[in-house]
């Protein structure tokens, strides 16, 4: 079983940067992909980025070039580094790691 724990989020203006980071306890953290994933005030939720166990990653249109994502397998972490926010990255961002998934961590980003 894996438990994921989200952080980082909070308010900030726009043009400006967070760091989330999402903790793992389990034996399938290293060896899985992770993605973060975003939802929005009454929107579904949407696929933002993935790393792969091996370090590959991917990105949603909407936020490649602005956002990054990496892992830290020794600490069993993930992180979504955020620049350049806007409004529209307003959501709680969830990460998932081997079908399971954390609690999510809101990210508010003012005009």
């Amino acid at each position: 079983q894996v438990q994921l724990v989200e952080s980082g989020g909070g308010l900030v203006q726009a043009g400006g940067s967070l760091r989330l980071s999402c903790a793992a306890s389990g034996s399938t953290f290293s060896i899985s992909a992770v993605g973060w994933y975003r939802q929005a005030p009454g929107k579904g939720r949407e696929w933002v980025a993935s790393v792969g166990s091996g370090g590959s990653t991917r990105y949603a249109d909407s936020v490649k070039g602005r956002f990054t994502i990496s892992r830290d397998s020794t600490k069993n972490t993930a992180y979504l580094q955020m620049n350049s926010l806007t409004p529209e990255d307003t959501a709680v961002y969830y990460c998932s790691n081997a079908g399971y998934w954390g609690q999510g961590t809101q990210v508010t980003v003012s005009p």
